[in-house]
């Protein structure tokens, strides 16, 4: 079975290249270019993996990573951006990941394709 990948990104050549480099891994994709749109697909895919972007419009990074703990509890969580004001995010919203149990990777952004696949793995290894 091969492992299920929500890639979120509001910058559609992002989505596309991000989504390439998954696809030739071996990876299952479906992307979003928002985070209600990811809301919508996330109870029909039940990603393993959520990637996605920080600073969305609407529903942020964090706010999407918490539905997405709620309905998939075992997906890890990797987040990116190349933003400085995440940093700030980061910090606000540390505390109600931790209260839950939860686990998050913040990325930057870009990051080189070998460098995406490792942590994608890493994160697997991981208890979710």
């Amino acid at each position: 079975m091969r492992i299920r990948v929500l890639l979120v990104d509001d910058e559609q050549a992002i989505v596309d290249s991000l989504a390439e480099i998954l696809r030739s891994a071996g990876y299952e994709v479906l992307c979003a270019r928002s985070g209600q749109e990811a809301i919508d697909k996330v109870s029909e895919f039940y990603p393993d993996i959520l990637l996605t972007d920080v600073l969305l419009p609407g529903i942020n990074g964090f706010e999407l990573a918490l539905h997405v703990k709620e309905k998939c509890p075992k997906c890890r969580l990797l987040l990116f951006s190349g933003q400085a004001a995440t940093a700030m995010l980061a910090q606000s919203f540390g505390p109600t990941f931790t209260a839950l149990g939860y686990r998050f990777e913040l990325l930057p952004k870009p990051l080189h394709p070998i460098a995406l696949l490792a942590k994608l793995e890493e994160s697997l290894t991981q208890v979710a």
